[in-house]
C-alpha cells in the first residue's frame, strides 16, 4: 500500500507541475503529451496497486505482479519524464522496456488463479 501511495501522490504532483510550472518548457520541446502520457500511466498503475495490495493481504504469490508493475512504472513513466524534460537519448528504449514490465504485471494476473488454491 506504500508504494501505491507514493506513485499515486507523486503522479498528481508530476501532473500538477506538468500542467502549470513545466507547462511552458514542454510546449517548446512539443513533449507535453509525453508527460501527459508518463502521469496517466503512473496513476493508472498506483490505482492498480493499491488494489492488489488490498487483495494481497492474504495472497503473497501475487508479489510478482506488484514487482512488474513497479518496475513498469519507474522505467516507463521516470524515462518518460527524463525524455520530456531533454534527458539524454538513452532514455529512448528504457520506455518500451518498462511498458513491457507493465504488460508482463497484468499477464502475471492472468495466470493467477484464486479458485486453484485449497482452503
Amino acid at each position: 500500500m506504500n508504494l501505491a501511495a507514493i506513485f499515486g501522490a507523486s503522479g498528481v504532483t508530476l501532473g500538477a507541475f506538468g500542467a502549470h510550472l513545466l507547462k511552458k518548457t514542454l510546449e517548446e520541446r512539443n513533449t507535453l503529451a509525453s508527460w501527459k502520457t508518463a502521469v496517466q500511466y503512473q496513476l493508472i498503475h498506483s490505482v492498480a496497486l493499491l488494489t492488489l495490495s488490498l487483495v494481497r493481504s492474504n495472497q503473497p504469490e501475487l508479489k510478482i505482479t506488484q514487482t512488474l508493475w513497479t518496475t513498469g512504472i519507474v522505467l516507463f513513466s521516470g524515462s518518460l519524464y527524463g525524455l520530456s524534460l531533454g534527458g539524454p537519448r538513452i532514455l529512448g528504449p528504457v520506455t518500451p522496456i518498462g511498458g513491457l514490465f507493465l504488460i508482463a504485471g497484468w499477464l502475471s494476473l492472468f495466470r493467477y488463479n484464486p479458485s486453484n488454491k485449497t482452503q
